[in-house]
C-alpha cells in the first residue's frame, strides 16, 4: 500500500481560529466543474481504486449537509431565493460540512473526495451578480485542497449532453437571472458564464484541468496518475531521497521509510 505525502495544510482565508491543523493528516482532494461533466462518476472511481490501494475515504458533496441541506432543498422549491441569501445559504452547509466531516476525517488520517468544493459557490454567486471579493471571504474559512480537479468542457459539448441525461432545472439553468427567453436560452447563456468563470479560477487556483469530453475511463486514469505523482510517496521517490542523502546513508534510509510506504499500485 501507497503512503501519503505529509501535507502543508493552510486555510483559504482567515480560517477557524479555535480548529488547529497541525494534525490534519489526511488529503482533501476536490474534483470540480460544472453540471453535467461527470464529477460525479469519477469521484466514485476514485474512491473505489483509493479503497482498493488501502486508504480510508470518506466522499461529502455540495448540499450534502444534514443540517442545511434540506433547508436549501426546500427553499428552492420556491424559486424565490434572492442572490445574497443564495450564497449565504450555500457557506452556512459548507462550514458544518466542513466542521463535521471534512476536518474529523483529515485528522483520522482518511483522504475526502469532495464532489464540488468552494469554487462551485465562487462561479455561481460570481455569475449572479455577487462580488468575487465578497465570496472569497465569505469562504475564508474553509481549507485549501491538496488537489483540486477541473472538468473542463466547452458550451457546444455539455448541452447535448446535459439535455440526453435529464430534464433542465430552474437553478441549473440560471432562470432567476433573466438571461433568456425560455429555460433552454437561459441554461446555454447561464453555462456559457460559469464556463468561463471557471477558466478564469483554473489560472486563479492552479486547478489539474482534465478535458472532460474525453472516454471516462481516459479522465480517471489521468487523475490517478496525478494523484501518485502529487500525493503518494511510492518507492521511485524513497529511491530518489536515499540518493540524494549522500554519505549519511542510515540517516537518509530511516529518512525515506517515515515517508514512503510500500508503493503505489500501478494503474490499469
Amino acid at each position: 500500500m501507497a503512503s501519503i505525502l505529509p501535507s502543508t495544510r493552510r486555510w483559504f482565508g482567515t480560517g477557524l481560529p479555535y480548529v488547529p491543523l497541525d494534525d490534519c493528516a489526511g488529503k482533501l482532494i476536490v474534483v470540480e466543474g460544472t453540471d453535467g461533466v461527470g464529477r460525479s462518476t469519477q469521484t466514485a472511481l476514485l474512491r473505489e481504486w483509493l479503497q482498493i490501494q488501502g486508504f480510508s475515504v470518506v466522499e461529502t458533496g455540495w448540499t450534502r449537509s444534514k443540517l442545511l441541506g434540506p433547508l436549501i432543498t426546500e427553499a428552492k422549491q420556491g424559486h424565490s431565493l434572492n442572490r445574497l441569501t443564495f450564497a449565504l445559504m450555500y457557506a452556512a452547509d459548507f462550514a458544518d460540512r466542513l466542521e463535521n466531516e471534512i476536518i474529523p476525517a483529515l485528522r483520522a488520517g482518511s483522504i475526502v473526495l469532495s464532489d464540488r468544493y468552494i469554487y462551485t459557490a465562487f462561479a455561481r454567486d460570481t455569475v449572479r451578480g455577487v462580488s468575487p471579493d465578497y465570496v472569497r471571504k465569505l469562504f475564508g474559512f474553509a481549507l485549501v485542497p491538496d488537489l483540486t480537479f477541473y472538468l473542463k468542457i466547452d458550451i457546444e459539448t455539455l448541452v447535448p449532453r446535459v439535455l440526453r441525461a435529464r430534464r433542465l432545472n430552474y437553478w441549473e439553468a440560471g432562470v432567476d437571472l433573466g438571461l433568456g427567453w425560455d429555460l433552454y436560452d437561459c441554461f446555454v447563456k447561464y453555462q456559457t458564464r460559469l464556463l468561463a468563470t471557471y477558466d478564469d479560477m483554473e489560472r486563479e487556483f492552479g486547478f489539474a484541468t482534465l478535458d472532460a469530453r474525453q472516454p471516462p475511463d481516459q479522465i480517471q486514469k489521468a487523475m490517478r496518475r496525478e494523484i501518485e505523482k502529487r500525493l503518494f510517496a511510492t518507492r521511485k521517490r524513497s529511491h530518489e531521497r536515499d540518493g540524494r542523502a549522500g554519505g549519511d546513508a542510515a540517516e537518509g534510509a530511516g529518512a525515506a521509510g517515515a515517508a514512503a510506504g510500500d508503493g503505489a499500485a500501478p494503474i490499469a
